[in-house]
């Protein structure tokens, strides 16, 4: 007897609302967690050519932690280039948690993704918010719980 794979099709796929809490919350295992589910990968019908994830909003990104070998928000640097010569702007986390803390969890989710246009796709269906109030309470979102 031979399996049969399950494909997921566009037409079949459910999502779901998801609200995560960022207050004191490792700033990698959220964004590792935040993105499995923007993937779909918390799902049954995972399909890596499709884009079978939910929709997740993050709270208190400006509560955010860092820890680890960075040693958080001194020796971590984020870096821009706009292209043109001395067009290079370095921040350190530290910066960036103060003044910047939603393009900080956004570039953390990010790069957890898939680049190209299916990753495009999944990033647009994250919400960071630097304080607990969002717009999206009319979705009834759920709370997922990061460990």
């Amino acid at each position: 007897m031979q399996r049969q794979t399950t494909i997921a099709k566009p037409l079949e796929i459910k999502r779901s609302w998801y609200v995560v809490d960022a207050k004191d919350v490792i700033l990698g295992r959220l964004a590792t967690q935040v993105a499995m589910v923007l993937m779909g990968k918390n799902k049954p019908i995972y399909t890596p050519n499709e884009d079978t994830g939910d929709y997740v909003i993050i709270i208190n990104a400006a509560q955010v932690k860092m820890t680890g070998k960075a040693g958080g928000e001194h020796k971590k640097n984020y870096y821009n280039v706009s292209g043109y010569n001395g067009g290079l702007r370095t921040r350190s986390a530290g910066v960036m948690k103060r003044e910047f803390p939603v393009e900080m969890v956004e570039r953390a989710v990010w790069g957890m993704l898939p680049k190209g246009p299916l990753g495009r796709a999944m990033m647009k269906k994250c919400f960071v918010y630097a304080d607990d109030k969002h717009e999206q309470a009319a979705q009834k979102p759920v709370a997922l719980e990061i460990k």
